[in-house]
């Protein structure tokens, strides 16, 4: 198979053998003392069908693997189970939130990770598989945990990520003013992260609640407690991923309130400095009245109409400067 893999054995809860060829995984999975892991990245369709006859798993299953984008989510079948979960990191170069699709097929002594790219570092289960190699005992159980164990501890790196850029926004926001377009662009692009990241994160808390299930004998007894703690780390992604949309929310509205206090403190000014311009309009224009008044053509007449100009602008700035419309 032209198709990247990997692979392990563990045989009465010891690592027997890794990197194995895939061909040998059915000599192994007809061994109730084994637990095989195998990893497929991009498989082909044929070589997809390949595993589906050998493992007897469900056309349905491995129709959602030949599709991008599922649904977080556990289908239960007569054989096996079949799951989807979201690996979420941050990008490095955009800051945005990217996520790698995982499809996972459980069976009685098999677990089976298909991925459609190598985007998710899958060594990394295999470091937390051998830093609890006591509990490999339970087989695949056991292999699960490590599995969902790793997706979530992802998820929490990128909600505390998420939660100091939040922090950040709100900083700028009060020092910055926060009507800047960069600021309302960065609210924006965070907010669009987090309705694509809350979308992966949520429906895991229905993945964890249906294997918890004890009818469905993939977790038992003594890897209840474990499966528990991860459960209890994925609520806390989604409480903390739903506060930190609200604090988003709210810093969008407080922006435009912001926006809205510095209109009308611009049109105050404005309208105050209108306000004084006119009285000299007034003035002058009363004087250049093409009628006989008081002091018309008189050198008294002038200095009144300055005089006036003068005492009721000066009024007009301090009444303004007063109500700190100037």
């Amino acid at each position: 198979m032209a198709v990247m893999v990997r692979t392990r054995l563990y045989r009465n809860g010891v690592l027997e053998s890794a990197g194995f060829p895939i061909a040998d995984v059915s000599e192994h999975i007809t061994d109730p003392d084994a637990a095989v892991w195998f990893d497929l990245c991009a498989p082909a369709p044929a070589d997809l069908a390949v595993i589906a006859e050998e493992l007897g798993l469900h056309a349905l299953a491995v129709e959602d693997v030949l599709h991008d984008r599922q649904r977080p989510k556990l289908d239960v079948y007569d054989s096996h189970l079949f799951l989807t979960v979201y690996a979420v990191r941050l990008d490095a170069a955009t800051g945005h939130a990217d996520s790698s699709e995982i499809n996972v097929f459980v069976t009685r002594n098999a677990l089976v990770t298909v991925r459609s790219d190598d985007r998710f570092d899958i060594d990394q289960i295999a470091k937390r598989w051998d830093a609890a190699a006591g509990l490999a005992g339970h087989g695949v159980g056991f292999l699960l945990h490590g599995l969902l164990d790793v997706v979530v501890d992802g998820h929490f790196e990128v909600v505390q990520a998420l939660d100091e850029r939040v922090e950040a926004l709100e900083d700028e926001l009060f020092t910055d003013g926060g009507a800047a377009r960069s600021l309302q662009r960065r609210t924006y692009d965070l907010r669009k992260d987090m309705v694509t990241f809350r979308r992966v994160v949520l429906p895991m808390r229905e993945v964890l609640t249906a294997l918890l299930r004890r009818d469905l004998h993939v977790v038992d007894a003594a890897m209840v407690p474990y499966y528990q703690d991860v459960y209890d780390h994925v609520l806390r992604v989604a409480e903390w991923v739903d506060s930190l949309r609200e604090l988003v929310g709210n810093i969008r509205e407080t922006a435009l309130s912001q926006q809205g206090h510095r209109l009308n403190e611009i049109m105050k000014r404005v309208t105050s400095w209108a306000a004084v311009i006119a009285v000299p309009t007034a003035i002058t224009g009363f004087y250049g009245q093409n009628v006989p008044y008081p002091g018309a053509g008189q050198p008294g007449g002038f200095w009144a109409s300055t005089l006036l100009i003068v005492v009721v602008s000066a009024v007009l700035v301090a009444v303004f400067r007063k109500k700190n419309w100037l």
